[in-house]
């Protein structure tokens, strides 16, 4: 015997009933097979309403005939698709259904009250009817069927709305049935019978509960509860897009993981298969295919002894303190008797150590009832102000984790408290040991989704995910996604993730919750009609607290180099090509610094002086092991390198500028290269590195242009100026080649700390005499080099190898 058990999404509509039959179909080709059914989709929502509307007959009466419509639709289509299926028979049926509850409305409707007898009775018709289509679709493909009554059959004990099954009670009942070997068993899910033979139902997932107590009652080999997803995985793949299907978990964990919000079984549903061990499979209807989830007493836990996250929400923290509480006699037995007589469940308890303080955890619409019964209890405590006024803390949440033995492993609760102290996310409270299947913290509930996030991420992978944010998609910024892109299944090979989840220029952004698609971001970022600016921008980054995410900044922008401290504050590492920031005030360059270690994340921004080049951090690496800088002389412009080269070979000043600007060796306006600003703020920034305190205004620099350039801000018409020099540097060249020398734009540190640019003539024993060709070189004479120099020499210019120096220090964020 195998027992089936199909959700309301499994029966939405007259396709999926009937694939629902091929399934029960293939089953019963191999054994017996009982099944029970749930209402098709919507009708119980549809059905509950009804209850609520009784004082409103007008609108009662108008759900009934929506409802009662929906079900006539559905058996109208089921009729064009399967061959003798009865739908006469099947809207009588539905018609006399739903004028009973017509009747039942207008008799409510006069007394303006639904008692819970009636309200059972109402929200039970879509499960009755279900059973009525399935066997009519059965009958119609020729089987035999019986039909399990459960109000006669499936005793229960408790409440209307809320009944609790005798399972010894129903199994005597329903082993007295006849039943033969070849009928497809049908029984409605959610439905029993009290000691009156009145019907009542089974409270929250009561489907689910009916087919664990039908599987114990008939001996079933197995319980498959058929849904709309492929099993239990180990986070809500709505809320964490790479959650794992897992393909076991034991009775305990799958209580566990319910307990704590998962939507897996309810613990009553457990309860049943547990007691008799009965293995449950959670199977899919639109994945067939799919192994689902197996829920049974011993499974390999050894190798996955992790097995989710998962939280819930609307939770209040109630406070009983008092300064001088633990003499006060037996308030803990008190508050745990309050529990018992309150019937109000308490999902965590935390007490202090010195015993001053007990936490209790509650779902808040819970709370007025459970503060009803401890202000009784404790009324006189409270006026001789031996307890403190109970406080109530709101709109806070229950992450869990749970696994085998949980409490055995010495990492879990590090790795969680890290992933969670990296988002900047609270714990207020923590259980650990209660259960040996979880640990459980309370948090607010504005931060349950990125704690989620980052505790799965942690726990679950290997791998390490780098979240990005990148501006500016320049011929850099563009570069580098090239880059990440081709590079993504050597990094995954490396346990490296890197997940781009917004990409904007100056005008708009593309937003993507998980990642964007690389291979297609231009066409995406074309259709985004997300506008860009710095608040939107602000606002956007607040949302996404990842463990490691990383602003990007690949444009030149000012406001934006102005906002690296908020940033950081905001737990985003910051890598950036962008020099302003380090050209700024020597204040805000140490501010940076400091929001950086203050808040331990990483800024780096290798490419504000050699490109690809590691100059920043071999300086760094010197510095920090005890050298110290005699003096420096480098070529920290790649396109002043190619053009100094080219005029060497007797290229025209103009010409070589432009061969320069179209290779993407200088900025945008080559007017900031050629007037000496972009090599004065690197020299700024590795004189800074050196250790000294300087402005940009500190640094002289030789006028490179002898004469004044008007319309300098005009690209064009800058470069047509430019002309008017060509003749003044060919005479410039051509005396230092008389000399044996060339010239070079060199930026020089002295030990003092004066700093100052220039064109040299240098001689063939120089180190930078041969640089050209866009080639960057840094000449470090230090403690450590003195007679023979450290020098770094490559290209130091291209959008290609920027995009590296990019790469590399987004990489850098991970160490």
């Amino acid at each position: 015997m195998k027992l089936l058990k199909f959700g309301g999404t499994s029966l939405a509509n007259a396709e999926k009933f009937l694939h629902v039959s091929e399934i029960i179909e293939k089953k019963n080709r191999f054994e017996q097979t009982a099944v029970v059914l749930s209402a098709p989709a919507k009708i119980t929502n549809n059905l509950v309403a009804i209850t609520e509307n009784t004082a409103k007959k007008e609108i009662a009466l108008n759900i009934v005939d929506a409802t009662k419509l929906a079900f006539v639709e559905l058996v109208k289509n089921i009729s064009k698709i399967q061959p003798n299926f009865n739908y006469l028979k099947i809207i009588e049926i539905i018609k006399e259904e739903f004028n009973k509850l017509k009747s039942i409305i207008h008799d409510i409707v006069c007394v303006k009250y639904c008692p819970n007898s009636i309200h059972a009775i109402i929200v039970s018709r879509g499960e009755i009817l279900s059973v009525e289509i399935m066997k009519s679709i059965l009958k119609a493909k020729n089987y035999t069927i019986t039909v399990i009554n459960p109000v006669e059959k499936i005793f229960s004990i408790g409440d209307y709305l809320d009944s609790t099954v005798n399972i010894a009670e129903s199994k005597k009942r329903i082993s007295a049935m006849l039943i033969n070997n070849k009928d497809i068993i049908l029984m409605a899910g959610f439905i029993a019978g009290n000691e009156k033979k009145e019907l009542v139902v089974l409270g929250r997932n009561g489907s689910d509960y009916s087919a664990a107590v039908l599987a114990v009652c008939l001996n079933a080999k197995c319980c498959e509860i058929w849904t709309d997803v492929d099993g239990v995985f180990t986070c809500d793949p709505k809320i964490v897009s790479n959650a794992l299907l897992l393909e076991s978990i034991s009775y305990q964990e799958a209580m566990e993981l319910s307990y704590f919000g998962a939507k897996v079984l309810h613990p009553r549903t457990i309860e049943p298969i547990a007691q008799f061990k009965i293995p449950c499979i959670i199977k899919n209807t639109n994945n067939i295919k799919s192994h689902g989830t197996s829920i049974y007493l011993n499974h390999d836990s050894k190798k996955n002894y992790l097995k989710g996250v998962t939280h819930l929400d609307d939770i209040v923290m109630l406070n009983i303190s008092g300064y001088d509480m633990k003499n006060i006699n037996n308030i803990t037995p008190r508050v745990f008797n309050i529990i018992s007589k309150s019937k109000v469940k308490i999902i965590l308890i935390t007490q202090s150590s010195s015993e001053n303080k007990i936490n209790l955890c509650m779902l808040e619409n819970k709370k007025n009832i459970f503060l009803d019964y401890l202000k009784k209890e404790f009324q006189l405590e409270l006026k001789e102000g031996l307890l403190n006024p109970f406080r109530i803390k709101k709109n806070l949440s229950i992450l869990s984790v749970i696994g085998s033995d949980i409490y055995k492993k010495h990492n879990i609760a590090s790795k969680i408290f890290s992933s969670l102290g990296s988002a900047k996310i609270n714990v207020l409270a923590i259980a650990q040991g209660s259960s040996k299947h979880s640990i459980s913290i309370v948090v607010e509930q504005k931060n349950i989704l990125n704690a989620i996030k980052n505790v799965h991420e942690e726990l679950f992978f290997n791998n390490k995910t780098i979240h990005v944010f990148l501006i500016g998609i320049g011929g850099v910024g563009n570069a580098l996604l090239e880059q990440i892109s081709q590079q993504e299944q050597f990094l995954k090979k490396q346990n490296i993730n890197i997940k781009v989840c917004l990409i904007a220029n100056s005008k708009k952004m593309l937003i993507m919750k998980n990642a964007i698609d690389l291979s297609n971001w231009k066409n995406h970022f074309q259709q985004s009609n997300h506008i860009f600016n710095l608040k939107l921008f602000k606002q956007t980054i607040k949302k996404y607290q990842f463990l490691n995410a990383v602003i990007i900044d690949c444009t030149s922008d000012q406001l934006l180099s102005e906002q690296y401290t908020h940033f950081l504050k905001n737990q985003y590492h910051i890598v950036t090509s962008n020099k302003k920031a380090n050209t700024a005030t020597w204040e805000y360059y140490q501010e940076i610094r400091d929001t950086a270690r203050k808040n331990n994340k990483k800024f780096l921004y290798e490419t504000n002086v050699g490109a690809g080049l590691p100059i920043i951090k071999t300086v760094q690496n010197l510095f920090k092991t005890g050298d110290h800088l005699i003096r420096f002389q480098g070529i920290l412009s790649g396109s002043l390198s190619f053009i100094f080269g080219r005029l060497e070979e007797g290229i025209l000043l103009s010409q070589a500028t432009k061969e320069a600007k179209k290779l993407g060796f200088t900025e945008p306006n080559p007017f900031d290269d050629l007037s000496g600003i972009d090599v004065a703020r690197k020299l700024l920034i590795l004189a800074r590195e050196a250790g000294y305190s300087i402005e940009l205004k500190d640094i002289k620099i030789e006028n490179l242009l002898p004469k004044p350039i008007e319309n300098k801000e005009d690209i064009n018409k800058f470069l047509l100026e430019l002309e008017k020099l060509d003749s003044y540097f060919l005479k410039r060249v051509k005396t230092a080649h008389d000399s044996g020398c060339v010239l070079r734009f060199i930026g020089t540190i002295e030990q003092t700390g004066k700093c100052f640019i220039k064109i040299e003539e240098v001689g063939i024993n120089h180190p930078l005499y041969k640089v050209k060709n866009g080639e960057n070189a840094f000449a470090f004479y230090t403690k450590y080099y003195k007679s023979i120099p450290l020098v770094l020499r490559g290209y130091g210019a291209g959008n290609n190898v920027t995009a590296s120096g990019v790469f590399s220090d987004l990489l850098h964020t991970l160490s």
